[in-house]
């Protein structure tokens, strides 16, 4: 006890920085878009075998695959910056303990329950989505069959909630690294100060980030790295979001200069949405010779570039116009982390009730997203926004009437999106 009152002494910071809206709606938005993500996956003209074996159908759009392309460059890698930017806030600012209950009431016990109780039921839902792709004649019974032994509700993989599991793995070792650099302060003020330097300058900071990304991804052997559902921890799984959860926890302290971030930041967007278009043209014309996830030279410097071309964009957007309160973007930061719990079977389940609606995919797939998103909210509103599993997930209950929802200081939570 006396040994963690010293560490929770050692890395607590007297100054406390005012909550951050902008990343607070990042993240939130960021979690959204697994809406889209997910949603687009079954109408892409791209196979994606087992990943998602509910694509295999006619219904396909090729807008789908752009949009899925695009979300999956640069959505989880600036979640996790920002995840590794509020993870370094905690520790610092509120001391070990409080960082390491903090993670454990709204990381671990969150991965824990949904995963035993959500698993289950999107494996049904994939199953009934499948089926009735394939024309059975029941897919409700084809579906439920799965569920005669115990190893349909056994949890062997971790589905869509692997960010959280990976996320308790980066905030350990988090914490292990800071309390080995605060006995190196030399070591940390270089580097600190390097990054410092480097992030001041957004073309230099451009390009030694995508330095840094290419000799990552040329290591991992592979321009696109895939979320790992496996129980088992995933080397390039780790290593390629740690990089970005890393480079987050270092921003917290050149926080003063986040404002940086809003130089160049249209054109670093605009930019990054012209060179996915010009990357989807270069694997389509090669008539399925280049892989999305080929290790080129070519395919590298396109991800290299594209990832941070967006997470710096994107980030300075949201502090150029989401900088301030907004009761709006309060309350959907307060929803994300429910509506992202629970769409994966929506998006599995619901393209299997209008599989045979004679409508064209891209219609369909607006169909979908919008049903999910409608129901998502819905179901946080009355269900959980005011209730018990409200405050098992934010930490507290919230009014439901968004005009009484008031600003409030900055309590930072690491997975809360």
């Amino acid at each position: 006890m006396l040994q963690l009152k010293k560490l929770t002494k050692l890395s607590t910071s007297s100054a406390k920085t005012p909550r951050l809206h902008a990343l607070d709606s990042m993240r939130a938005i960021m979690m959204l878009l697994g809406l889209v993500l997910h949603t687009g996956l079954t109408y892409n003209v791209t196979k994606h075998g087992d990943s998602w074996g509910i694509n295999q159908t006619v219904d396909t759009n090729i807008i789908t695959d752009f949009l899925v392309l695009l979300i999956h460059i640069f959505r989880m890698p600036a979640f996790f910056m920002i995840a590794g930017f509020f993870g370094a806030l905690l520790f610092y600012e509120r001391g070990v303990a409080v960082m390491v209950k903090n993670r454990i009431s709204r990381i671990l016990w969150p991965f824990i329950v949904f995963l035993v109780l959500l698993l289950p039921i999107i494996r049904f839902c994939f199953r009934y989505t499948e089926e009735a792709y394939a024309g059975g004649e029941s897919p409700w019974t084809f579906a439920l069959d799965y569920f005669n032994g115990l190893a349909g509700f056994w949890p062997d993989q971790t589905s869509h909630l692997w960010f959280l599991y990976y996320l308790m793995m980066f905030t350990a070792g988090g914490v292990v690294l800071a309390l080995v650099f605060a006995k190196t302060p030399k070591l940390s003020r270089l580097i600190n100060g390097a990054f410092r330097v480097v992030f001041a300058r957004p073309i230099l900071r451009l390009l030694i980030f995508s330095g840094m990304t290419y000799g990552l991804l040329s290591l991992l052997g592979t321009s696109m790295v895939d979320a790992s559902g496996s129980l088992t921890p995933q080397g390039p799984t780790f290593l390629w979001f740690g990089f970005f959860y890393a480079v987050g926890w270092v921003l917290y302290f050149s926080r003063d200069i986040l404002s940086d971030l809003i130089k160049f930041d249209w054109l670093f967007a605009l930019l990054g949405v012209v060179l996915v278009a010009v990357q989807g043209i270069i694997i389509l014309w090669s008539d399925g010779e280049l892989e999305p996830n080929a290790a080129t030279p070519l395919m590298l410097s396109f991800a290299s570039l594209t990832v941070w071309l967006f997470v710096f964009g994107i980030t300075g957007l949201f502090l150029r116009y989401a900088n301030g309160y907004s009761p709006l973007m309060r309350y959907i930061s307060d929803a994300s982390y429910w509506v992202y719990l629970i769409h994966l079977p929506l998006t599995a389940l619901l393209p299997g009730f209008i599989a045979e609606w004679p409508f064209p995919a891209l219609l369909k797939f607006l169909i979908v997203l919008s049903l999910a998103t409608v129901i998502c909210f819905v179901t946080y509103h009355y269900f959980v926004r005011n209730t018990f599993i409200g405050q098992f997930l934010n930490g507290r209950k919230y009014d439901r009437r968004l005009p009484r929802i008031q600003p409030a200081s900055y309590t930072p939570l690491g997975h809360q999106k």
